[in-house]
């Protein structure tokens, strides 16, 4: 039995398996949305709750630190940082759908 009681199952599966299992099992999960849209037409669920900001799983970038770790390649990582970050990296992320559906939401600016 877990800390959180008999109702709670830890899986220690991938997202893929977790979903097919609630659906079996007729319980709630926790999904990212890639894998749901991914996944939706092979699975009896249905999403009951989104969108709410408590949900927000963010996703940053960054370099590692070349001084500590000398066999990374710091000038391709700022590179590549600077497309993310850019107006045409932005919109490959705010553009990049399953089944017409986003999967990610760009963030740049957010919190600055």
């Amino acid at each position: 039995m877990s800390d959180f009681g008999r109702w709670y199952l830890s899986l220690g599966q991938g997202m893929g398996d977790t979903l097919r299992i609630a659906g079996e099992m007729q319980a709630y999960t926790l999904t990212d949305r890639g894998t749901y849209l991914a996944l939706k037409d092979t699975l009896d669920l249905e999403i009951v709750l989104e969108g709410d900001p408590i949900l927000l799983n963010q996703y940053g970038i960054m370099a590692v630190n070349p001084e500590r770790h000398r066999h990374v390649k710091y000038e391709s990582a700022s590179k590549f940082i600077d497309f993310m970050i850019s107006p045409e990296g932005q919109e490959m992320i705010a553009s990049f759908r399953i089944g017409g559906k986003s999967l990610f939401f760009p963030g740049k600016g957010v919190g600055d």
